[in-house]
């Protein structure tokens, strides 16, 4: 029979009494089991010191990824920019700030309303867009209040 996992608690006493090789050793196995957690621990190496850096990649990964949406069908396009939904909230969930998550909602949300084909015809794509800046306006609230203001002003433009 299979042990449930450890609690966090449990977890973090018992790495407490790990030596920093033997961390290592774990983290290194870790990464190897899934693509995400090895990309999380590339952003909490590499990347969480440099965090403009960090959304302005995950930008241009964004443009890519729009560029090459297959626009042949309606079907393909909300397949694709749900993907990228997707890919872009993995992002926000390793960056852990609510700035972070603001700047690339609000920037995910300009890419939408710009595409073309247009997408204001199609009921789930408006749908979608209004379920995000409804989420971005909740967010905004959690800020100090010069990032409220700018980020408001974003908002503006896009509604």
């Amino acid at each position: 029979m299979i042990n449930k996992p450890e609690s966090i608690k449990g977890l973090k006493e018992e790495l407490r009494q790990r030596s920093a090789g033997e961390l290592v050793e774990l983290c290194l196995r870790l990464s190897r089991f899934k693509k995400e957690n090895k990309e999380l621990l590339t952003y909490l190496l590499f990347d969480s010191t440099d965090e403009p850096g960090y959304i302005k990649s995950v930008k241009s990964d964004m443009d890519e990824q729009f560029e090459q949406i297959n626009t042949t069908s309606s079907y393909f396009i909300k397949k694709s920019i749900r993907k990228i939904l997707k890919n872009t909230r993995k992002h926000i969930r390793y960056s852990g700030k609510k700035e972070t998550e603001v700047e690339l909602l609000i920037y995910f949300c300009f890419k939408m309303k710009n595409f073309r084909p247009p997408l204001q015809n199609n009921t789930s794509m408006n749908n979608l867009h209004s379920r995000l800046m409804e989420s971005v306006k909740k967010s905004i609230l959690t800020l100090h209040e010069d990032l409220q203001y700018d980020y408001g002003k974003a908002i503006e433009g896009l509604l």
